[in-house]
């Protein structure tokens, strides 16, 4: 793919992605792994004695050789009008007399459903490295701010303190959640099929569940258990929907990252390169979350390539052709968006600016009201029916006056009855809650760095 975008249309081609993950749907990659199936075949043939060993030989050479090129592969596509046919008489051409041995048994389907399983299991090896890469981008994160003061909010509004490591950790958890999701499924996207036009195998003859088996050995791959004429669509869709859920994540990151960085919270920042960078093309003061936002929009493109593989599942009988065109679209532009999501968040953690001024300072502007749970729960300690306590602070925190809520509780008298002044500085001092939040930050970093290291 060229990345001039002179002549592109699509942005995937110029704008999003990483080189080496567009690489992986090239049409030069995909062309390779059509080959290495065919040459597979030509070689699980000739151990069970169908084919000759030599002309084996002579087909896997040339299939590895360069000699099979897209020029010739288009050429005949445009008089056959169909590609796997094109690609199997490229082969066969370039293989002198041992090319009348190649395809022999097979259907379309086998060559390119064992190509899109290896394709599978090396999208599933770059996405597994780029959420390792993020949750580790995270962990720092919480390791760093394990107690680091910061406001919890809950429906936009202050909740109880916390610290702004933990709501890193909690990040991190969930991404290791989807490495788990992706660890689970990989056995069951890297597969494939040599069981002919139904699934039965009966173009193989008495040989071929040595010969399926022998194909899959040689490429690394499981076969199919129970294929028609092409491998079971429910695995794509697994798929697709867990790049679909890795997006759902990454969107609510980067939306946390876009709501902590408005100026009226101002406590994150995404890096910004002073010297050079630019916000806006008017407004020189802006410093934007362009990163978290870009990832926001591909995101909810992400999820939106999960409804044609779901839709795939349905197809007539042993298979028709109505997943064929969408799958050329949804398997590259998923995969190499889901690993350019990632790639931008690690980098966003990575380089995040926290601002804990800030966060403190929004803590001592709460004046003392986040911690109204922490008197509650004294409260009913002491003897006070909870639902009383409850009312109690609902009451006392309407209208707070200027010197903050520490004050008025002091001078309310069931208060002051169970808590000297001190107590009550006390029971409304963030600490304890930071504190608790640390050690849970802590216990989670430890936990989840040892699962990421493996």
């Amino acid at each position: 793919m060229s990345d001039s975008g002179s002549s592109a249309i699509c942005p995937i081609d110029f704008r999003y992605g990483r080189p080496e993950v567009r690489a992986l749907f090239s049409r030069e990659a995909r062309l390779d792994r059509c080959l290495r199936v065919e040459a597979a075949l030509a070689k699980a043939q000739a151990k069970v004695g169908v084919v000759p060993p030599e002309a084996a030989a002579v087909i896997d050479e040339t299939a590895r050789s360069g000699a099979v090129t897209l020029e010739r592969v288009d050429a005949l596509e445009k008089e056959l009008k169909h590609d796997i046919m094109a690609v199997a008489r490229s082969l066969a051409e370039a293989s002198g007399p041992s090319g009348r041995w190649v395809h022999y048994g097979a259907t379309s389907g086998d060559i390119t459903d064992t190509a899109l399983g290896l394709e599978l299991k090396e999208s599933a090896h770059v996405l597994r490295h780029g959420l390792t890469h993020l949750a580790e981008a995270l962990l720092d994160l919480a390791e760093r701010h394990a107690a680091t003061p910061e406001l919890g909010r809950t429906h936009g509004q202050h909740a109880v303190p916390m610290s702004f490591g933990y709501k890193a950790a909690v990040g991190a958890a969930e991404v290791m959640r989807h490495r788990r999701r992706l660890d689970e499924l990989t056995p069951r996207i890297a597969v494939g099929k040599m069981a002919g036009a139904v699934g039965t195998g009966a173009g193989f003859g008495e040989h071929a569940e040595a010969i399926e088996h022998e194909v899959m050995f040689e490429l690394e791959l499981t076969a199919d258990e129970a294929p028609t004429q092409i491998v079971g669509r429910d695995r794509l869709a697994e798929f697709t929907c867990l790049m679909a859920l890795i997006a759902g994540t990454a969107e609510r990151l980067a939306t946390e990252v876009r709501n902590l960085q408005r100026t009226e919270i101002g406590e994150v920042q995404e890096a910004f390169d002073e010297a050079k960078q630019v916000g806006s093309s008017t407004m020189a003061q802006k410093r934007n979350p362009m990163l978290s936002e870009n990832v926001t929009s591909l995101a909810r493109l992400v999820r939106a390539f999960s409804l044609p593989p779901l839709e795939n599942m349905v197809l007539w009988h042993e298979r028709d052709l109505a997943n064929s065109a969408n799958e050329r679209f949804v398997v590259p532009h998923s995969v190499v968006l889901t690993d350019d999501i990632l790639a931008k968040l690690t980098d966003v953690f990575t380089h995040l600016k926290v601002d804990a001024d800030r966060m403190r300072e929004h803590l001592d502007e709460s004046a003392g009201m986040p911690m109204t749970e922490s008197v509650m729960l004294a409260l009913t300690a002491k003897g006070l029916p909870r639902a009383e306590a409850h009312e109690m602070m609902r009451r006392l925190t309407r209208d707070v006056p200027a010197e903050g809520f520490a004050a008025r509780a002091k001078a309310d008298p069931t208060i002051a009855r169970h808590f000297s002044p001190a107590e009550i500085d006390e029971l409304l001092d963030p600490a304890s809650y930071v504190r608790a939040a640390a050690r849970k930050t802590e216990r989670l970093v430890r936990n989840l760095r040892a699962e990421a290291e493996r």
